[in-house]
């Protein structure tokens, strides 16, 4: 290969940045021109290529969003879209490219991949729902903000006496409400991926009550349906004083942390390495604490999976 090129798309994580970087340092290591492409798929169909060097990406690394900026598409969704950003590929004499984002960009990948073009996903999500990989670029970061956020809103609810219920996000899955309220000692955590029983909410808190307990924390994912619902609900049959925190869009933001900071560079260099090595079609996961590659085909086609093991423990110590 001679010419390898980058893009981000979809919603922009923590770490996007140090993915970035690591494919334009490998790829220069490598003696490969690398070319980053403006706002995603968007960028691709009307051909915002810029060439990279060592300077592009310098002082980057603990930066969140993505200087190459990002975008969702709706002309990519198209055959014209998609052979018009194959054209501006091939017009660029691109021989690989890296795309890092979520579902909705490796579905772009696949079909870049079945007309030709070699291709390898990162998977930069907030929201860790892609399988075939423990974690995803960006998710510790958000997970560490919404903790920081818990721990605040506590203070006022132990002050006031009141119940908090605090909307998460995550689209259609409870990974990141999950983890945060493990960590962030939630009361009471609701994810789409388990039956949601309100009568059960109120119960804990009436039980924490009883023995002196006078605020709590309800974790909630977006996904739920109408957190505004659930927290009149919540009113309604307990009889206190219930307040909504929608944290919305500072979750995606932010510095990235060590954790992935260091996932985003491995998975940086190791799709720079698969592409040199032939493989196409292809996304970057780690197991384990392994890195593998998967098919991307695969990938898309498969459900992330919930820890009941990891819930249980969070209700068993929210007693």
């Amino acid at each position: 290969m001679k010419r390898i090129a980058v893009l981000t798309s979809g919603g922009d994580s923590p770490g996007m940045n140090a993915a970035i970087r690591a494919v334009v340092r490998t790829a220069i290591y490598n003696n490969i021109d690398i070319y980053g492409v403006k706002r995603g798929y968007s960028g691709l169909i009307h051909g915002e290529f810029i060439k990279m060097n060592l300077g592009s990406v310098a002082d980057i690394i603990q930066r969140g969003g993505t200087i190459l900026h990002t975008s969702r598409c709706q002309e990519f969704y198209t055959d014209e879209g998609r052979e018009k950003a194959v054209a501006k590929l091939r017009a660029n004499r691109i021989d690989g490219l890296v795309v890092i984002g979520g579902d909705g960009t490796f579905r772009g990948a696949l079909e870049l991949e079945k007309r030709q073009i070699p291709v390898i996903g990162i998977p930069g999500t907030i929201d860790n729902d892609i399988a075939c990989t423990d974690l995803t670029i960006g998710f510790d970061t958000t997970v560490n903000t919404v903790v920081d956020a818990i721990n605040k809103i506590r203070d006022t609810a132990t002050s006031l006496e009141r119940i908090f219920v605090i909307e998460v996000m995550g689209r259609d899955s409870g990974f990141i409400t999950l983890a945060a309220g493990l960590a962030g000692g939630a009361e009471s955590i609701l994810i789409p991926e388990i039956p949601v029983d309100i009568n059960t909410v109120v119960d804990n808190i009436e039980r924490g009550i009883k023995r002196g307990k006078r605020h709590s924390i309800i974790l909630v994912a977006e996904g739920i349906g109408d957190v505004r619902t659930i927290a009149q609900k919540i009113t309604e049959l307990s009889g206190l004083d219930t307040r909504l925190s929608i944290l919305g869009y500072i979750q995606r933001g932010g510095t990235p942390t060590a954790s992935d900071r260091i996932l985003a560079s491995q998975m940086g260099a190791e799709a720079v390495r698969l592409l040199l090595s032939g493989s196409s079609g292809k996304m970057v996961g780690i197991i384990g604490n392994k890195l593998e590659s998967f098919d991307i085909e695969l990938v898309i086609t498969q459900n992330k999976q919930i820890d009941n093991n990891e819930y249980n423990l969070a209700r068993m110590l929210s007693i």
